[in-house]
């Protein structure tokens, strides 16, 4: 019912293309990090992420130690910034 707009048909807008911007503290450098092709720093990190890993991505921070401290809906070409 979430995705359907008032008659009741599918809306346009999918939750594929919806993407957040997860603002993080916390994090540290062990062995999972460790595969990135970053280093973890100290302070805020911008992770962005789309609709369908929210819940992955959240149990993903909190094994690394990281609190969330913000979640920011984007729009499309701001997606696309942030990712390039």
């Amino acid at each position: 019912m979430l995705s359907q707009n008032v008659a009741g048909k599918p809306s346009t807008s999918s939750s594929s293309t919806r993407c957040f911007r997860y603002e993080v503290t916390g994090l540290r450098q062990n062995e999972n990090t460790a595969q990135n092709d970053y280093q973890i720093r100290s302070g805020s990190t911008l992770i962005v992420v789309p609709y369908s890993r929210m819940n992955q991505e959240m149990e993903r921070i909190a094994r690394l130690g990281g609190t969330i401290v913000s979640i920011q809906p984007l729009t499309n070409s701001a997606a696309e910034a942030e990712q390039n």
